[in-house]
Parts: structure tokens; sequence; C-alpha cells
């Protein structure tokens, strides 16, 4: 099991100094709310260290410029409690990361911001500092816009800008539950209720992206799996299977 980790005293002006740091990012259409940062938590329900980052992660989700996204991990299961709401997929995803950086091991609470920043998901001024410095680089370049139509869901992705006309990735819907609250009986948070917010329920690959301007088209049946209630689209680069930067993304309804 991870170190604990006690979480730091909240630095909110220092969040609001990176969103402002990111308003000059590729223009959205103005009915789509612009997204600067993609935080993705790494946790699990039997991980006693990660009671002191579920805080951190509710309340950046109401930041209007920030995806914050929980991902629960299984390898944490046999320790008396098994994750209600884990996906191995997820795990999958946290080990690419993982293999991407050169890392031997994972660990939680993790987070990974904008696919390329990392940092223990209690530690709020190093969290902070990551979504500053990656809005100093670029932040999210390449406009996202995904929008429920009827029982459709249409997303639209922007063109590379001309400096980085390089850049290549993959498009993803992201089904995600925003809010669950769970009484974990057992383990080493027996007895305590969590609640989680935006919870991911699976990822969807709609297709690739190759710098130009793409749209997609698909059913709502793609993001209604499992409980999920909403979802988010990200448009992330890739290298040999492992996750890449994500250069883009959009929030679903309610989000």
């Amino acid at each position: 099991m991870t170190p604990r980790h006690r979480a730091p005293t909240r630095d909110r002006r220092a969040l609001r100094a990176a969103l402002f740091a990111c308003s000059a990012l590729a223009a959205i259409p103005a009915r789509a709310e612009p997204v600067r940062a993609v935080v993705e938590l790494f946790t699990s329900q039997g991980c006693g260290a990660c009671r002191s980052a579920d805080p951190v992660l509710r309340d950046l989700a109401h930041k209007p410029g920030v995806i914050a996204l929980t991902l629960p991990v299984t390898y944490w299961d046999y320790l008396g409690w098994k994750d209600t709401l884990a996906l191995r997929p997820l795990t999958e995803r946290q080990r690419a990361y993982a293999r991407g950086r050169g890392a031997r091991q994972v660990f939680t609470p993790q987070v990974v911001v904008d696919g390329n920043g990392f940092a223990v998901g209690s530690d709020r001024p190093a969290l902070d500092r990551l979504i500053r410095e990656a809005c100093q680089h670029g932040g999210l370049p390449v406009p996202v816009r995904g929008e429920a139509k009827g029982d459709r869901i249409l997303v639209e992705v922007g063109a590379a800008p001309e400096t980085k006309s390089e850049i290549r990735g993959d498009v993803w819907l992201v089904p995600v539950l925003r809010s669950r609250a769970i009484a974990i009986q057992a383990g080493e948070n027996g007895g305590r209720t969590a609640t989680y917010v935006n919870v991911v329920r699976g990822m969807q690959r709609l297709g690739p992206w190759t710098g130009q301007p793409t749209r997609f088209e698909v059913p709502d049946t793609q993001a209604r799996v499992a409980d999920a209630d909403s979802w988010v689209v990200l448009l992330q680069g890739a290298a040999d299977g492992k996750p890449g930067r994500i250069f883009g993304a959009a929030k679903g309804p309610g989000l």
C-alpha cells in the first residue's frame, strides 16, 4: 500500500491564476464551455490514502474550466473490500501511463493532468502547479465540442494549430456517473461512506484525428453504459498503445 498523505491546504488563488493563464487558448464556439484542463484521479475504495484525495477532486469538479474525472482501479481489491466501481480498463489505462513515462509501479491516489503531468492525488499545491504549467505550455490547443441532440451525440473536433500541425490523436467518448455515495463495509475504509464525482464507466474510441477538422455522430446509447448519466469527449495522443497528451476535451450534459 502506498504511504499515507495528508491533504494540503487548498490554494484557490493558484488555481484561479492557472485558469486565467489559459484564457488565450484556441477559440471554441460560444455555446460550448471552454475546457482548459483535464484531471484524472486514479483511486480505490480499498485505499486508505485515497480518502484525502476525494475532496480535492470534488472541488475541482465545480471549476468551470476543468474536467475532473474519477477512475477507480482494481488492484487493491484483495485487501478485504472489492471496489464496487472499479473497471479493469481503467487499471490498464493507469499502467499504460506508467509505461509511457518509464515508471515501474502504479499507486493511488494519483492524478494525471492533461495526460502528461503526474502527482499524488491529495497534493493540492502540486496539482495546481501542474495545471498552471500545462496552461503555460499551451493547455488544450484543439477546440472540441460535444452536443446531445435527441438520441444522438454530435462531436466536432477542430484543426490542429498551425504551429502544431504534426499532432495526431484519437477521439474518445467517456461515459461518466456524475455522483455516487458508496458505503464501504470492510477494508481500510470500512465504516466510511465515500462520495465520488464524475466516475468513469468506460472508454469508447470514436475514431482517429489526423489534425484536420473531424465530426462524429453516434447514438446516445454509447454513453448510457452501466449507470452513467453523462459523458466527456477527449482528444488524446497515443504512442505505441500508450496514452499521451490530451489536446482537447468537452463536457456532456450536467457537467
